[in-house]
């Protein structure tokens, strides 16, 4: 899997939404992130095979959306994808969201449920990897106790000033890689005064910084831009390092650019 994915949430589908994925593609940018709610599969599908380059040097991720959280209906799911990428297969399925309402042997059962049709896919060949999103330790004891193939990735909401300290730690004790959604905080941390100052001594961005603490942590950002420019930044953060009084610093900033995106609270 590339270190840097190319997240691709909350671009705007319109005129220019093939022309940015395109722009990425001859950048380097080979790892693309999606989910079926992003209604985005299908162009990304047409630009993947319009540029020329073999599938298998892309590495794509999509993810179940709610509506699709059982093992009557994620099958089905992923035929969808499958069809709007117009691909054979995907290199990561993730559960886009834990079920995580009501009564916990419910909630349990649901995601359960759903990963025992993730694994029958994965078993079968279908699926190169598999994976969850937004699961915190409390979603994945009761799962990893039912699961015969463990979660190979967990994607969550990570960055300086959220950096879901116990959450890291306890996918990296249970050998599930990390990936971050929303590394820039949504363009807040581009104007934080901390990772302003970080930038300047090493004469990089503060987006930069925020992907460069990412990947010191042994966590896998996913970065999206639409400019050309800050494409070309984001893929560029191996030639500096952070000090390590700097990089705690990051880590014990305050809860800042937090999305408010709670699996606990979330009505989906």
């Amino acid at each position: 899997m590339p270190t840097i994915g190319f997240g691709t949430w909350q671009i705007p589908i319109n005129e220019h939404f093939q022309s940015t994925i395109q722009t990425a593609i001859q950048l380097g940018y080979r790892h693309f992130d999606t989910a079926q709610i992003y209604n985005n599969a299908a162009l990304i599908g047409d630009v993947i095979r319009e540029s020329g380059i073999p599938r298998s040097e892309f590495f794509l991720t999509s993810k179940i959306w709610a509506s699709h959280r059982s093992f009557e209906s994620a099958e089905d799911a992923y035929a969808m994808i499958l069809e709007q990428l117009q691909v054979d297969y995907l290199d990561l399925l993730l559960i886009h969201w834990p079920a995580a309402q009501g009564e916990p042997m419910v909630w349990q059962a649901q995601n359960a449920g759903t990963w025992r049709a993730f694994e029958k896919i994965y078993k079968a060949g279908a699926v190169r990897a598999i994976g969850v999103s937004n699961f915190l330790p409390h979603h994945l004891v009761p799962l990893l106790a039912r699961a015969k193939v463990k979660p190979m990735v967990n994607q969550l909401e990570i960055h300086p000033g959220y950096p879901q300290r116990a959450a890291l730690r306890f996918c990296m004790d249970h050998g599930i890689l990390v990936q971050a959604w929303s590394p820039l905080g949504r363009g807040t941390l581009l104007r934080h005064p901390t990772l302003e100052k970080i930038a300047s001594a090493h004469g990089v961005t503060p987006a930069q910084v925020a992907l460069r603490w990412c990947l010191e942590l042994g966590i896998a950002p996913i970065p999206k831009a639409t400019d050309f420019h800050h494409q070309k930044e984001d893929l560029d953060i191996f030639g500096f390092e952070l000090t390590p009084e700097e990089r705690d610093e990051l880590t014990l900033m305050p809860q800042t650019a937090f999305s408010g995106l709670h699996p606990d609270t979330v009505t989906f």
